[in-house]
């Protein structure tokens, strides 16, 4: 039996024993919640599969306009004779080869591995772009709706319900003239696919915010009556600091996982809205553009639709999986 150490009160010695007891010996190291999520998503081999994919995939967007300035990639190059009589790869497979790991494209005879990687690059920078916008502007509107509550919650819910009662692609089509012309004539925005590409992001932000404003709210409204917001309304906090300095870090976890179930909606909004016609043209290769382009080919060339088709599923599936490991790492009474 061992003797406790003179000095000692009857509480410390309780407290040694249970510490012992629980640990072989060996003091007990407390662990924050975010510790806990990144062991969590640790233990999640699916998550971190999907993230090596999406981080694959983000590196890759970031250096292929640097990889097209020092000619590694060449997106605009033409082989035609590399093409037969009706405009198709001689050789078989989509003209795969060393010189063309991918092939080239019918028609034009560009080498379809340069535009597919500047492709990931335009199409995850709208996502990203449109993405943003949508979350700061969902977040902002959700926050002080939630926090303020009276007419200006009951303004900002009628908002929500106006903008939700627009169909966001018939919307696209009715003001894509209009607004185009204004950003390149009045705003002088130009090339002509800049304006698009701005004007793609902008739809995708003005009525893509009323979901993440309604998740944010709802948190709000529980945030709100919690003790630390109390307290810092004693002090005289003014509402600036209430709403960014003491709610908003407590709403990081539900809007990261928004951010990340977005952006792959927004990846496949843009090849939709190129098969519209209202999106990026070539010669600026998109996901969206060269899988639209792909379509008239898609039986005598499978290889050429195959490519895009496969990279656009693969994106959606891959940062809809990180969402949900995400979700299931910041919340600890998920079902896992």
């Amino acid at each position: 039996m061992t003797t406790a150490p003179l000095g000692t009160t009857p509480g410390e010695q309780m407290h040694d024993a249970v510490t012992a007891d629980v640990s072989g010996g060996k003091a007990v190291a407390g662990r924050s919640p975010r510790e806990l999520a990144v062991i969590r998503f640790k233990n999640d081999k699916t998550g971190l599969v999907v993230l090596f994919i999406v981080t694959l995939f983000v590196v890759l967007a970031i250096i292929a306009p640097v990889l097209s300035a020092i000619g590694v990639l060449h997106p605009t190059d033409t082989h035609q004779n590399l093409l037969d009589d009706i405009g198709l790869p001689k050789a078989a497979h989509g003209g795969i080869s060393l010189a063309h790991p991918l092939g080239i494209t019918p028609g034009t005879g560009t080498d379809l591995m340069s535009r597919v990687v500047l492709g990931i690059s335009t199409s995850l920078l709208i996502a990203l772009t449109g993405t943003l916008f949508t979350v700061a502007i969902g977040t902002v509107l959700g926050l002080v709706a939630g926090a303020t509550g009276g007419w200006v919650d009951s303004v900002i819910g009628r908002l929500v319900d106006l903008t939700l009662s627009f169909p966001q692609t018939l919307m696209l089509l009715a003001l894509s003239g209009g607004v185009l012309i204004m950003l390149q004539n009045n705003l002088h925005i130009h090339p002509q696919n800049l304006a698009a590409g701005i004007y793609v992001i902008l739809i995708l932000a003005v009525f893509g915010w009323p979901t993440i404003g309604r998740i944010v709210r709802g948190q709000v409204l529980s945030l709100r009556e919690r003790e630390f917001i109390e307290a810092a309304r004693v002090i005289g906090a003014s509402r600036r600091r209430i709403y960014f300095k003491e709610m908003l870090p407590n709403l990081w976890a539900p809007i990261l996982v928004y951010f990340t179930l977005l952006m792959p909606a927004y990846v496949s909004a843009e090849a939709a809205f190129s098969y519209l016609g209202v999106g990026i043209k070539a010669p600026t290769p998109t996901l969206g553009n060269i899988l639209t382009d792909s379509i008239n080919y898609d039986v005598s060339d499978f290889v050429y639709f195959f490519v895009p088709a496969f990279l656009i599923a693969l994106i959606v599936v891959s940062f809809n999986l990180l969402g949900d490991a995400l979700r299931d790492a910041l919340d600890p009474r998920a079902d896992r």
